[in-house]
């Protein structure tokens, strides 16, 4: 049988994929067709969209869409012989699931966040070949690292804009769904007060202009809320700040007239979404325009006249949010309370139903949303809940779908990462359980990590200090048995927003883009691990917010205040694995959640939680 796609002599080779896997991928053979007409040796389709979100609109999920992997991290590369997907550790093996019989082969970064991929194309592109991209979802900064790197064997990269649009028949449209105004009651400040504080900054900056395309920075910035992309509440535009204007680029049906009028009366111009480069070509040699060259992509800094002058620094929205403000820190508290409410009934009505009805990871996931949904401040879920059970919890970001999840049992583990968005705060919490009598094993694991949870957010350091100076704590007991796990540690956490947000993050990357110093009011994860292939995943996860430790004649320090509140399943709990110190941390842990939580529950409720909250 013969190929109907015909291949340049100047890509003699072996093929990799089998002819039955490149026959029967009629998604590749249309981007191979493509690449053969623009006389491209290869290219490269990544998991973004022109925000350079983590988690996209489905119009921009053309790397799910030809390969069938979900994860929110990868770059898919594609040449007439062979294709490739980058993934880090997190979904090495839900991608070997998702990719088989695709023809892409899986390829695993042996480091979170190193592109790797590019090292591959370095070598299997010829010398003086071209690599076709769409600049509008790459970061100018990621541009610049592949051509300094490509430069050795003069390989170019070519623009050809969207590969897939004449391809992807079906493809979703961009999304038309309305913002909504998130009250200055939940936010703590006005736009009028968040405008002020970012024009300062830029005055000290030397900055005229400010661009800001994150989706995240531009919800906060304006103090709205929108459904644009699952899991995140955020809507689709562009912003650009001066010292006269700030104008917001989104679609004019997305806003209705009631917030049309606030934005008229506080100087806030609209303009379509499409009209961000013409506006950004506008400009003149006087301007000098702040932008961070990692959160913007190629295309719209290309729009930038040569003339301006560019400031390439982090995005002021992203270091003022960061850090929450009182207001919000006070919603976080009560958040914490009510999401923790919903986390007691979910598990009570588990250990009660478990042997009653079919309970499948689905199933589970679906009745922890209506629990949290019981609040009237709920929006939605922060992220796909990842409910592995038995050897699924060892898929770190696992996500169950019906018809091919499992059905659970008084047995095994049972590992549950969740979360919500509420008006009043983001939540993010894992709880690991026995769903049986667990084994010394997995009591072993269990205690370990625990200990890593504790050691962490125990931790007084002083002020200054990064996250991947700290990470060693929550590491070392696991360490000490030789067992590891391959995900960060902490990330930033939003308020109503995204649950990953920068620049703060607990991981081994120094070099890391999101490795600012923590800071009081910076909200973080806490969630060490540990995954055995087949078998099960603990991992214990609680957000702890960055307070003041206190001065000395050393400095000033700072320490973790725990915010989440959920009992932990002392039934895997190695006692003896535990020193005196971490004992009465859960036993002060556990006094905390029953007296927060058990005013908000019924006297049933609060009497199986006393149970699950007594001394060790």
């Amino acid at each position: 049988m013969k190929n109907d796609i015909k291949i340049s002599s100047k890509f003699v080779k072996k093929v990799i994929m089998s002819e039955t896997e490149f026959q029967s991928n009629t998604k590749l053979a249309g981007i191979i067709r493509q690449l053969e007409s623009l006389n491209l040796d290869a290219c490269i389709i990544p998991n973004s969209d022109p925000h350079l979100s983590e988690y996209v609109a489905e119009h921009w999920r053309g790397l799910t869409w030809i390969s069938g992997f979900t994860g929110s991290a990868g770059n898919l590369t594609i040449t007439p012989m062979e294709a490739g997907l980058w993934t880090d550790s997190r979904y090495f093996i839900q991608a070997v699931d998702e990719l088989n019989g695709s023809g892409i082969k899986l390829q695993k970064l042996r480091i979170p966040h190193t592109p790797e991929y590019i090292e591959w194309l370095l070598e299997n592109v010829r010398e003086g070949g071209s690599i076709g991209i769409d600049e509008k979802l790459f970061s100018t900064g990621m541009i610049r690292r592949m051509e300094k790197i490509f430069i050795n064997k003069n390989i170019k990269l070519i623009d050809c804009g969207d590969l897939l649009k004449d391809i992807w028949a079906d493809r979703p449209s961009l999304p038309t769904g309305q913002i909504f105004e998130h009250d200055v009651t939940w936010a703590g400040q006005s736009r009028s007060e968040k405008m002020e504080n970012i024009r300062q900054r830029m005055r000290q900056l030397g900055a005229t202009h400010h661009l800001l395309s994150a989706l995240d920075d531009i919800a906060w910035t304006f103090n709205i809320r929108g459904n644009d992309v699952a899991y995140n509440p955020v809507a689709i535009a562009y912003a650009l700040i001066s010292y006269k204007e700030v104008t917001l680029f989104i679609d004019d049906n997305k806003i209705s007239e009631d917030l049309k009028f606030k934005f008229k009366s506080e100087g806030i111009q609209l303009e379509s979404y499409r009209s961000i480069a013409g506006k950004l070509m506008s400009l003149s040699s006087e301007d000098l325009i702040l932008l961070n060259s990692n959160k913007t992509n190629s295309w719209l800094y290309k729009s930038i006249p040569e003339a301006c002058t560019i400031i390439d620094h982090t995005t002021i929205p992203t270091l003022l949010k960061t850090v929450k403000n009182e207001t919000e820190i006070n919603h976080i508290r009560e958040v914490m309370i009510n999401d923790g409410v919903a986390m007691t009934r979910f598990f009570k009505w588990l250990e009660e139903n478990i042997e009653k009805k079919p309970i499948t990871e689905v199933s589970a996931s679906d009745q922890l949303r209506d629990f949290r949904a019981m609040n009237e401040h709920f929006v939605g879920e922060s992220f796909p809940s990842i409910a592995g059970y038995k050897g699924n919890g060892a898929i770190v970001h696992y996500r169950p779908e019906e018809g091919k999840c499992k059905t659970l049992a008084a047995e095994g583990i049972f590992l549950l990462d969740s979360g919500g968005q509420y008006l009043n705060g983001t939540t993010d919490i894992t709880r690991t359980v026995a769903m049986g009598t667990p084994t010394a094993e997995q009591k072993r694991d269990n205690t370990l990590v625990l200990k890593g949870h504790i050691a962490l957010a125990t931790a007084r350091y002083p002020k200054g200090t990064k996250g991947y100076q700290l990470e060693i704590l929550a590491r070392k007991a696991l360490w000490d048995a030789g067992f590891n796990y391959g995900h960060g540690t902490g990330h930033g956490v939003g308020f109503f927003l995204n649950v990953h947000e920068g620049p703060q993050s607990i991981s081994t990357g120094a070099s890391s883009y999101y490795n600012a110093p923590l800071e009081p009011g910076m909200l973080t994860s806490n969630e060490p691990g540990i995954y055995r292939a087949d078998q099960w995943g603990i991992r214990i996860e609680n957000l702890v917010l960055t307070v003041e430790g206190g001065k000395t004649e050393f400095g000033t320090f700072l320490k973790f205040e725990t915010v989440t509140l959920c009992h932990l399943d002392t039934n895997l709990i190695e006692k003896s694995l535990l020193t005196e110190a971490e004992i009465d941390w859960v036993n002060a842990y556990h006094k905390e959640v029953y007296e927060k939580l058990s005013p908000r529950l019924t006297k049933e409720e609060a009497r199986w939680l006393s149970d699950k909250t007594k001394s060790i």
